[in-house]
């Protein structure tokens, strides 16, 4: 009966040094893809992005869209951040679903509706730009 119980002890410990070699092995190869990934976001963080040549050229607004955002030939990024300015500061967006946007006397002629969810404010911004 005792050499059943060395046995069984021998077995165990075999099994539980294989074990321990694998988890160790797996630590040692994480660390690497640790210290890869770190210096590849350092890479990437360096290279300053150059603007898109289509959203700085002016564009001139329609007379609907000039009310809200002016009348001047602006480039679309501006018209956008102009716009977005308008919205916050008449209190335009939907209380309960700030998604959406609900339309005053100036923007109803541009949306053509009393809401619009602001992913379909672009695209209708896009018709008065010319």
């Amino acid at each position: 009966m005792a050499a059943r119980k060395k046995a069984a002890k021998k077995g165990a410990s075999k099994s539980g040094a294989k074990k321990g070699g694998a988890k160790k092995g797996a630590a040692k190869k994480g660390g690497a893809k640790k210290a890869t990934r770190k210096s590849a976001t350092k890479k990437r963080s360096g290279a300053k992005r150059t603007p898109n040549a289509a959203f700085m050229k002016p564009m001139q607004p329609s007379e609907q869209l000039g009310t809200v955002v002016g009348n001047s030939p602006m480039p679309r990024t501006e018209v956008t951040k102009k716009l977005w300015g308008y919205i916050k500061r008449k209190g335009l967006q939907d209380a309960k679903n700030r998604r959406m946007i609900n339309a005053d006397e100036n923007l109803r002629p541009i949306f053509k509706k009393d809401q619009v969810s602001m992913f379909d404010m672009t695209k209708l911004v896009n018709k008065h730009l010319s």
